[in-house]
């Protein structure tokens, strides 16, 4: 029994029973609708524009790979004076997929031979079932990926200032005058 999955703003569901060998170009560009959806769902003002370029390709015998590009003009507002900061994202997407039903995909960590990480390196494989792949939501996560988490304007500081510079000189003074210099 299948059941369906929470869709997100920019969802685009990739049939890969049968990938063309050269692989399934694919191009999102959002809507007003799905742009307001981004924004609320990652807590932007804004985003301006979102664009995601894919190709859906076969990969090993059943697997997938997904890749290509996410772009988006976001709105956020500053951590330190909540004014509206802006900021371009251009994020790479690679991303590999298997049947949950193959031998690779089952074994996973679990299979009990070697599996060499690379932290620099390409993740593992994902699974899926079925037929289709969200490439969609696949890119909606590498665009969040990419949102800088601690947006601040320029200029902008988090230093409590007042509070703090007058102990400081009031210290400096004291030292001042314990070394003897003025």
């Amino acid at each position: 029994m299948k059941h369906a999955e929470p869709q997100g703003p920019v969802s685009f569901i990739a049939n890969v029973a049968r990938l063309p060998h050269k692989g399934l170009p694919v191009v999102i560009t959002a809507d007003g609708a799905q742009r307001a959806a981004l924004a609320a769902e990652h807590d932007l003002l804004s985003v301006e524009t979102y664009r995601a370029e894919l190709l859906v390709a076969p990969w090993k015998r059943n697997g997938v790979k997904v890749s290509g590009r996410v772009e988006a003009d976001i709105t956020q507002a500053c951590i330190v004076t909540l004014e509206p900061v802006e900021a371009h994202i251009d994020e790479a997407i690679e991303a590999l997929f298997l049947p949950d039903d193959s031998k690779l995909g089952r074994q996973g960590f679990e299979g009990g031979g070697e599996i060499l990480i690379d932290a620099d390196g390409p993740d593992s494989p994902e699974t899926f079932s079925g037929d289709t792949i969200d490439v969609g939501a696949l890119a909606e996560q590498f665009f969040g990926l990419a949102i800088d988490p601690y947006p601040r304007k320029q200029g902008a500081s988090l230093d409590a200032g007042g509070e703090i510079e007058p102990a400081e000189n009031e210290f400096q003074q004291k030292l001042r005058s314990l070394l003897g210099k003025s």
